[in-house]
């Protein structure tokens, strides 16, 4: 599968995924790792934070997890707040979640090439360096 590159592909993602893991996310109101799940949630999206150093909390109606391999149930999409240089360190992590997700959205300003085509070598969409709080506002409006 390609790597996502035109309004219409993140439209439909933003149109049919329902179930949205967030890993890095985060409580600080005033991070793009809280504000961007708070918009989704006030959309209708289910949001599955994930912080290792936020387990225990309750972000957005949901226990905080450790780590993506602890949700276990399907998530549409994993929306990525870790720094390009991290990403690698979270691949076998994505690629042993049951089942695949169908997405992977690397946040604005993040982006790795060779980390995405690992993912799109076993079937799982790669959105990279786009804010979806933007887009989807952007799609809504539009």
């Amino acid at each position: 599968m390609p790597e996502v590159r035109y309004p219409d592909g993140v439209k439909q993602l933003l149109e049919h995924a329902r179930v949205i893991a967030v890993l890095g996310a985060h409580p600080q109101r005033t991070r793009a790792a809280f504000y961007v799940p708070d918009y989704l949630v006030q959309q209708g999206y289910r949001i599955l934070p994930v912080n290792p150093t936020r387990v225990g909390e309750i972000l957005w109606g949901e226990p905080v997890r450790a780590s993506l391999t602890d949700i276990d149930e399907p998530v549409d999409v994993v929306d990525v707040f870790r720094r390009s240089a991290a990403l690698m360190g979270h691949l076998d992590e994505i690629r042993s979640m049951k089942p695949l997700p169908q997405w992977v959205w690397l946040q604005q300003g993040i982006r790795d090439d060779t980390f995405a085509a690992h993912l799109m070598d076993v079937g799982i969409a790669v959105v990279q360096d786009r804010c979806m709080l933007a887009d989807h506002r952007r799609l809504k409006t539009g």
